[in-house]
């Protein structure tokens, strides 16, 4: 089943303007958006009439499809899969023709959504609008997707996975619960989400070992103060403060094993595509004579041989008639003998 209105359950933040997005890219960024939606509260919203490039990220529960966009397709949407290695697998969906009713003049947006079935959380859904090959728009389907004016959500946000999911966040003037403080989550931390390229993993583990860095100077920070008196000050906020977990109860030994986690994570993003399926093929070496056709070659050298033997026989034949010419020769030219009564002979 589907919300009648479209309503679905959004990622907060804007993910940017993408012209085009791999496929590299987007299992990266389902796979950091597994870890950030575990302290990221969901918003109930609309999908309507995105623009071309626009990255959205939403969670799909069991019992819902997939919500209106406000864009009529075409087309019927086609749906494959491709192995990333280490066990995981992307599908991907993409409908072509789309257009807004009464808006576009021809039919050229197309859908992208992707999601990890195997080896990620495949209820976390990337979709991805960008343009294609423009047809002509079928007038019979040049009617409205859904009813406007859209009515404004007054759901509370919801966490979807993690140790709270199905928790609900009450924004600032509105009924219920009263609305639990969360840190706001910069753009940067979606790491390649934000951006139109996926970091590097250079830059990932930079990134995870400043924050390491930084939990570790805040741990010698605490455990000085507590030394020099009985009642520790209160930590500084900083904005790695928002960023990080809660940092106050971690010790040696947890934040040894949370080092230890990420690298081997993120080592595995880095060895994961040189292990499986990236590899090249080795071009088949051929031997120097493999370009030689032997049956055309005994062919030529039978017919040479043949041309070679008429060629001497034409020879011979031009000798001995050179010969006889010669021999005649010899014979006329000699002299005239005279016997002794005067009479040539």
């Amino acid at each position: 089943m589907s919300q009648p209105d479209g309503l679905c359950l959004r990622f907060p933040e804007n993910l940017g303007l993408h012209a085009s997005l791999s496929h590299e890219q987007a299992a990266s960024m389902l796979l950091r958006a597994m870890q950030l939606s575990q302290t990221t509260p969901y918003t109930w919203t609309y999908i309507d009439r995105p623009q071309d490039g626009q990255l959205y990220l939403i969670f799909v529960p069991p019992q819902m499809s997939l919500p209106i966009d406000g864009i009529r397709y075409q087309d019927t949407e086609q749906s494959y899969r491709i192995p990333l290695g280490a066990g995981r697998e992307m599908e991907i969906a993409e409908v072509k023709f789309g257009f807004v009713p009464l808006q576009d003049q021809v039919a050229y947006r197309v859908r992208r959504r992707y999601r990890l079935n195997k080896g990620g959380h495949p209820q976390l859904v990337l979709i991805h609008y960008t343009r294609g090959q423009s047809v002509a728009i079928a007038p019979s389907m040049n009617t409205p997707v859904r009813a406007y004016p859209l009515r404004t959500p007054n759901e509370p946000h919801v966490y979807v996975i993690g140790d709270k999911t199905g928790q609900k966040v009450y924004p600032q003037g509105m009924g219920g619960p009263p609305a639990e403080r969360q840190p706001s989550i910069p753009p940067a931390a979606m790491g390649p989400m934000g951006m139109n390229y996926p970091m590097n993993a250079q830059a990932m583990l930079a990134q995870q070992n400043s924050r390491m860095e930084a939990m570790e100077r805040n741990a010698r920070e605490r455990e000085r103060s507590g030394s020099m008196s009985l009642r520790p000050a209160p930590p500084r906020e900083t904005e790695e403060d928002f960023i990080l977990d809660d940092s106050d109860l971690i010790t040696g030994r947890a934040l040894a094993l949370a080092r230890y986690r990420r690298n081997h994570e993120f080592m595995n993003e880095v060895f994961m595509h040189a292990g499986f399926g990236m590899l090249k093929e080795k071009p088949e070496i051929k031997p120097a004579y493999s370009i030689f056709n032997k049956e055309e070659l005994e062919a030529k050298i039978a017919k040479l041989t043949t041309e070679v033997e008429d060629l001497k026989t034409r020879a011979a034949e031009r000798q001995a008639a050179k010969d006889a010419e010669n021999q005649l020769a010899d014979v006329a030219m000699e002299p005239l003998s005279l016997s002794s009564d005067g009479i040539a002979v």
